[in-house]
C-alpha cells in the first residue's frame, strides 16, 4: 500500500469523529415524560415482564437485532497476533457490513484471555446480552475448541465466521464451477492447499454437501496430511487420507480442483499443467494469492478461477455469506447455526449466481453483460437479492430442523419493526 493509501486509510478511520459506528436512539426523548418511560419508573414494567419470561427480552429490548463481534486479536486478518484492542477497527468493520448489508446492529468485544477456556467462560457469563454472537480473528486450532464450547454453553447463534463464512461461499462458487466444469463434487479430486480454521471449514462443508472425503488431500507447512503423519491436532487428523502423495507436486497431478487459503505464491504455472481437463483453482489468500490468475490462465486457458480479491471476477467474500445468514438465524430466533442451515446458505448462493443479473449490479460494476459462466460463478456483494434469497433459506432451516423458536416469516425481506423484532 503507498503512503498516500496508508494515510487515507488512517483518515478515513480518525475523522471527523474516531471510528465507523456510533449508537442511535430509537425512541423519543424529548419530554420528561419521554426519559420517564425510558428510564425509571417507567423502564420497571419491561424489566418485570422480562423477568417473569426471559423470551420477552426480545419484545422490550434490542436483543433481537443485535449481534457481538467478538476476538482476542490472535490472528487479524493477514497480519498475525496483535492482540485484543488492535482487532478493534476490524471488529468496528464487521459491524459496519452487518448494519449495511443486513441491517443487523453489533457492538465489538475484544477479549483480553489468558486462555480459550477464560475467553469462553468471559464470553458466556455475558452472552445473553445480544441475539447472536460473531466470532472473529481467532487462531487455529484454538478457534475450534472456542466455538464449540460457546455453542454449547449459550442459547443464541455464534458463528466463527473465518471458518464458516469463507466455507460457505467456497462451496457455492465450487458447485457452480464444477457444473461449469462438466465435474460432479462427489467425483471431483479436491487439494486443499492449508490446513487452517477456514481450511478446514471450507472441506467440512464440501464434505457435507457431497464430496467425498477419500478424495480429498489436504496440505500445511508440513506437506501431505496423510494417515502415517504424527503429531496431527485432531482437526487436522479428521483429514489424513492414506496416500504415498507428500508433496504439492504430488497433490496436484490430475486433480480436478485447488483450493489455497495458505499463502502467496505457492502455485505454479508448472502445478497448473499437471491438473485434469478444466480445472477449477479457488487461490483466495489476500491480498496475493496463490498463484495471480493471469499466470494461471496462461498455463491452462481452461481454468475456472476464484480469489479473495475484489479486482478479479469470481471473488470468494465472506460478506456474501455471514450477514444473511445472522439475518435468517434472529429473524427464526434460532438458537444456533448449525448444518443444515450452513448447507441452505450454500445452495441460495449457488442459484442465485444462476438467474439474471440485475441493471443495478452491471452498473455498480461498470459491465454491459454479467451471466452465470466461468467468469461469474459467484453473486456480487452488491446483489439486493442476496437480502431476500440468504436469510429466507437459512431461516427456513432453522425451522424444518428444530432450532427456531419463532415460525417461518411470512416474507422476506423483512421491512417493519414488527417484522423484525414482533413477537
Amino acid at each position: 500500500m503507498t503512503d498516500a493509501k496508508k494515510q487515507a486509510a488512517l483518515d478515513y478511520h480518525a475523522k471527523p469523529i474516531p471510528g465507523k459506528l456510533s449508537v442511535e436512539l430509537t425512541k423519543p426523548t424529548a419530554t420528561a415524560r419521554d426519559l420517564s418511560l425510558a428510564y425509571s419508573p417507567g423502564v420497571a414494567e419491561p424489566v418485570r415482564e422480562i423477568a417473569r419470561d426471559p423470551e420477552n427480552a426480545y419484545r422490550y429490548t434490542g436483543k433481537g437485532n443485535l449481534v457481538a463481534v467478538i476476538s482476542d486479536g490472535s490472528a487479524i486478518l493477514g497480519l498475525g497476533n496483535l492482540g485484543p484492542l488492535a482487532s478493534k477497527p476490524v471488529m468496528e468493520g464487521k459491524g459496519v457490513l452487518f448494519k449495511c448489508f443486513a441491517g443487523i446492529n453489533s457492538v465489538d468485544v475484544e477479549v483480553n484471555a489468558e486462555s480459550p477456556q477464560a475467553f469462553v467462560d468471559t464470553v458466556a457469563r455475558i452472552a445473553d446480552t445480544w441475539g447472536g454472537i460473531n466470532l472473529e480473528d481467532i487462531k487455529a486450532p484454538e478457534c475450534f475448541e472456542i466455538e464449540q464450547a460457546l455453542i454449547e454453553q449459550c442459547n443464541i447463534p455464534v458463528f466463527h465466521d473465518d471458518q464458516h463464512g469463507t466455507a460457505i461461499v467456497t462451496a457455492a462458487g465450487m458447485l457452480n464451477a464444477l457444473e461449469i466444469a462438466g465435474k460432479r463434487l462427489e467425483e471431483a479430486r479436491i487439494v486443499c492447499l492449508g490446513a487452517g480454521a477456514a481450511a478446514i471449514a471450507c472441506m467440512k462443508l464440501l464434505v457435507a454437501c457431497g464430496a467425498r472425503a477419500e478424495n480429498l488431500v489436504m496440505l500445511d507447512r508440513r506437506g501431505v496430511i496423510h494417515a502415517g503423519r504424527e503429531g496431527l491436532n485432531p482437526h487436522k487428523a479428521v483429514f489424513a487420507v492414506d496416500t504415498d502423495k507428500r508433496t504439492l507436486d504430488d497433490a496436484i497431478d490430475g486433480a480436478d480442483v485447488f483450493i489455497g487459503l495458505s499463502g502467496p505464491n505457492l502455485m505454479t504455472a508448472e502445478h497448473m499443467r499437471k491438473m485434469a481437463p478444466n480445472p477449477i483453482v479457488f487461490a483466495c489468500t489476500n491480498p496475493d494469492p496463490e498463484i495471480q490468475p493471469d499466470v494461471a490462465r496462461e498455463a491452462r486457458p481452461d481454468v475456472i478461477m476464484a480469489t479473495g480479491r475484489s479486482d478479479y471476477p469470481n471473488q470468494v467474500n465472506n460478506v456474501l455469506g455471514f450477514p444473511f445468514i445472522f439475518r435468517g438465524a434472529l429473524d427464526v430466533r434460532a438458537t444456533r447455526i448449525n448444518e443444515e442451515m450452513k448447507v441452505a446458505a450454500v445452495h441460495a448462493l449457488k442459484d442465485l449466481a444462476r438467474e439474471p443479473v440485475p441493471q443495478v449490479v452491471l452498473d455498480a460494476y461498470e459491465r454491459d453483460h454479467m451471466e452465470f459462466g466461468p467468469e461469474y460463478i459467484i453473486p456480487t456483494p452488491v446483489d439486493v437479492r442476496l437480502l431476500e434469497r440468504i436469510p429466507a433459506a437459512v431461516a427456513q432451516a432453522a425451522v424444518d430442523s428444530g432450532v427456531a423458536r419463532r415460525p417461518y416469516p411470512a416474507h422476506y425481506p423483512l421491512k417493519t419493526v414488527d417484522d423484525v423484532y414482533g413477537s
